[in-house]
Parts: C-alpha cells; structure tokens; sequence
C-alpha cells in the first residue's frame, strides 16, 4: 500500500510548494492531479503560475470531479500530489454531486492505492462564522473531508508562514 500524507494550512500558507518538494524526495518523476476548474482570467493566471513553478519532473493529470477514477488512472506512475481537495469539494457542490459518498469513496481509494498519494487542502474554520448558509456548509463539509482524509492519512502536515509541521 502507498503511504498517504495530508498537507493543510490556510491561504498562502506555502502548502503547495512543500508538497511539491516532498512528492519529488519520494522519486524523480511524479503526477499533478489538479482540481481546478478554470472560470475566469484570475484562475487561469494562478494556474499557469503553478504549472510555472513545476519542472519537467511533473505530469499533470487535469480532474475536477473524478478523483477516485483520477487516482486509478495513475496508480503505478510514480507519487501522485492532488492540489487541492477544496476546491475538488467546491466542484462537486456547486455541481449538485454528493460530496459525502464522493469524500467515502475517496477514503477507501486511498487504502488502495499502491503509489504514494499527497493530498492539499485549506483549513477553512479557523476565520469568523461565515454570513451566508452556503459558506458555512462549504466550510462544514470542508472540515469533515479533512477529518476523514486526515484519520485515513499516514502522516499530515500542517503548512504556516511557508513551514511544514508535522501533526501525525
């Protein structure tokens, strides 16, 4: 079984970055499987930022919605980093999909999975109550995903200020 680790912090936390470092210390080659949905020119630029960022060293496995099936396809590829699990969920609640039989699916995948798998997402509870009820489900449901992630997870490591620290 392929070790699982979690890396969570707030925005511009430095997440991303140390996963991308930790996923190439566990081989020279691994997969980017990147969540985000392109809406707007702002979310194309932050796209195109990361994929900047990223060598030759990296190939990217575009799936916004099918994470399960995303990590099968590349099971036996080398370390797979999935960037991010927010906004994975914020896909599949604006899409109208379950986020919880996803997020369950999600979990006995990664039992399976015989790479390593990285996994980044936003701590998004640590702000004030959110003024509006879809905020505050996507930030209830965004803190039970990474309870479940996290639980399933070998090692989690929470990103401040550009530092990993590590939780478990």
């Amino acid at each position: 079984m392929g070790k699982t680790i979690l890396i969570t912090g707030g925005a511009r936390s430095g997440k991303s970055g140390i996963a991308e470092t930790k996923a190439l210390s566990l081989a020279p080659r691994a997969v980017y499987i990147a969540t985000a949905e392109v809406r707007d020119h702002e979310m194309a630029s932050r796209v195109a930022r990361h994929q900047a960022r990223r060598g030759a060293e990296w190939v990217t496995h575009p799936e916004p919605l099918d994470l399960v099936g995303a990590l099968r396809a590349t099971d036996g590829q080398g370390p797979r980093l999935v960037d991010c699990l927010t906004l994975w969920l914020t896909n599949l609640m604006l899409g109208g999909h379950d986020w919880q039989a996803e997020g369950r699916a999600l979990v006995d995948a990664l039992h399976r999975q015989a790479d390593p798998v990285l996994l980044v997402t936003n701590e998004v509870g640590g702000g004030i109550v959110p003024d509006n009820a879809l905020a505050r489900e996507f930030r209830d449901a965004a803190g039970l995903l990474n309870q479940w992630v996290a639980a399933a997870a070998d090692e989690v490591i929470l990103a401040v200020a550009g530092l990993p620290l590590k939780v478990k």
